[in-house]
């Protein structure tokens, strides 16, 4: 339990850093704009584009995105429900919201889950894209955090969970 309140006192303590400064509202200007990547629209688009130009690959693409969303959203859904985790704003008064979160707890980052499953499957299929990908999934995760919805073991944990549904899709379709 001890264990559990040091990460805990991590977590509010990174955020008040991230937070606590007087750059935080023009960097959440930034930060909305990046996170806004992530809210799902930008997935459909590559995946059909991969699909529609790019054949064969495209189309593997394609399906490996469809199975590894299958496994992450009931995996984030039941985190979300089992850990009930509440957001930075109801656990300090000093930690500003820039925005207003779509669902009720924190952990896991959603938004860092699918792009890191997005970064993953790219930098499979589209080996020269790796570096960008995974940077930009980078951003999205720090987004959440400069955005005061998410806590930074929120983002580490929708990270893993993002790579190893994409790992775990691309295992079953024989592509690793």
């Amino acid at each position: 339990m001890r264990s559990m309140e040091s990460i805990a006192k991590l977590d509010l303590a990174f955020s008040l850093f991230c937070l606590q400064n007087r750059f935080s509202q023009p960097i959440s200007r930034v930060s909305r704009a990046i996170s806004h990547t992530g809210d799902g629209h930008l997935y459909l688009v590559i995946g059909t584009l991969a699909w529609w130009l790019d054949g064969e690959v495209g189309q593997r693409f394609l399906l490996a995105g469809v199975l590894a969303f299958m496994l992450e959203l009931p995996i984030y859904w039941l985190s979300k429900n089992l850990f009930k985790r509440r957001r930075p704003t109801e656990l300090s008064p000093l930690i500003p919201s820039f925005i207003t979160p779509s669902d009720r707890y924190s952990l896991p980052s959603g938004h860092t889950a699918a792009a890191f499953l997005i970064a993953t499957l790219l930098s499979q299929f589209y080996p020269s894209v790796t570096e960008f990908a995974f940077m930009w999934a980078g951003l999205i995760a720090l987004s959440r955090i400069l955005l005061g919805v998410h806590f930074l073991t929120d983002i580490v944990f929708g990270a893993l969970l993002g790579l190893s549904c994409a790992s775990a899709s691309l295992h079953w379709l024989g592509v690793q």
